[in-house]
């Protein structure tokens, strides 16, 4: 009789164990892989672009200048190149 108890008691035991399960915090869900990061867009930079557009019109301008200026004209056009040639330089290390 006392081992039939035991068992009576261990089977209603097992039931609500299983019947009930312990009530445990979830852990949150695990992240979800972010696809590689795009490399950064180089900004447009329009205002230098336009500099560089409105110097090249002036160099056309010289260049086409029925006048010498008394050699100024050639001086002018060399300082535009190199006007355009630094602002080239600064929109490839922004």
């Amino acid at each position: 009789m006392k081992n039939w108890m035991l068992s009576i008691v261990a089977v209603v035991a097992l039931f609500f164990a299983l019947a009930f399960p312990v009530a445990s915090p979830a852990a949150p869900p695990a992240p979800k892989p972010q696809p590689a990061a795009a490399p950064a867009a180089v900004p447009d930079h329009p205002e230098i672009r336009d500099a560089i557009e409105s110097l090249r019109h002036a160099r056309e301008h010289l260049n086409h200048a029925a006048h010498d200026y008394q050699g100024h004209r050639v001086d002018a056009i060399r300082a535009i190149d190199e006007a355009i040639k630094q602002l080239d330089i600064c929109l490839k290390y922004d």
